[in-house]
């Protein structure tokens, strides 16, 4: 299933455990993913505008996991 975003302002801290969880997991593991990708990719940012999301539902010892997988452009940074 294919997700089209829709853009909104959220509350903050967010109010729903679901959006706050993801909030979580960014807050966390952000710089952790942001060295990873700058070492993959070279310097630079993900595009949000040029971006696919995907969402799935996988088994994994008999419970349901979902599987979120953000597709995005890199965009190298660039001196003006």
């Amino acid at each position: 299933m294919s997700l089209k975003a829709l853009r909104n302002v959220q509350p903050w801290p967010p109010t729903d455990p679901f959006v706050y969880r993801f909030y979580e997991v960014v807050m966390l593991y952000g710089p952790v993913i942001k060295d990873v990708a700058h070492e993959m990719f070279g310097d630079g940012i993900m595009s949000a505008i040029d971006m696919k999301l995907d969402l799935k539902k996988v088994e994994e010892h008999g419970a349901e996991r979902a599987e979120f997988t953000f597709n995005g452009k890199w965009l190298p940074y660039r001196r003006f």
